[in-house]
């Protein structure tokens, strides 16, 4: 399966999409501050995916999704505080937080996949 192909990173670019064209709108002081940040956290969701992906070990697939999950968070984090200071619509908020949160499910049965895989090559003690 090629990465593009994968619904986690399918969704996650999506997501990061939206956030670039919200960000993309607010004036300059707001991009700066904020909308750098929420960016840069959005997008590294799918970046870790595909650097994951890209791995030849399951263990370092694992950990990249790890991080995508951290930075799932930090965007979380991030839309709260453009929802608190009147940046985004209630409507907005609400929309990308349940997409991220079906993401994270997505990205927990993702990593909980790899890892089942992982134990599944490990290969067998020799016979002496």
């Amino acid at each position: 399966m090629k990465l593009e192909e994968l619904n986690i990173y399918k969704s996650a670019d999506e997501i990061s999409d939206t956030i670039w064209s919200i960000v993309e709108t607010w004036d300059y002081y707001k991009k700066d501050t904020l909308g750098k940040q929420l960016v840069r956290a959005a997008d590294s969701i799918s970046a870790n995916i595909a650097e994951g992906y890209g791995r030849f070990f399951f263990k370092e697939n694992r950990n990249f999704c790890s991080y995508s999950r951290g930075s799932l968070l930090e965007t979380k984090n991030w839309l709260g505080k453009a929802f608190r200071r009147k940046m985004i619509s209630n409507e907005t908020y609400n929309s990308l937080i349940a997409d991220l949160d079906s993401l994270h499910k997505s990205l927990n049965g993702y990593i909980k996949y790899i890892k089942q895989q992982a134990s599944d090559k490990k290969p067998s003690k020799p016979i002496s």
